[in-house]
């Protein structure tokens, strides 16, 4: 076996391990999670919003 065998060896591992990746992100059992890991950054707005009301009526009673 010479060097060009094995870079067509390590062509198509790397060829089937994309395959295997794009398979899991675009799967539909990884959708649900996907989308919640998406909205993530979005989640901790609406309980920043409420302890800042809340802060700013704790500053105003004092």
């Amino acid at each position: 076996m010479d060097i060009n065998t094995w870079r067509g060896i390590a062509t198509v591992l790397a060829f089937a391990a994309f395959i295997g990746v794009c398979w899991w992100i675009f799967g539909v059992r990884s959708k649900k999670s996907f989308d919640e890991a998406a909205n993530l950054p979005f989640a901790d707005d609406a309980h920043d919003m409420n302890s800042r009301k809340s802060d700013k009526g704790m500053e105003t009673k004092q």
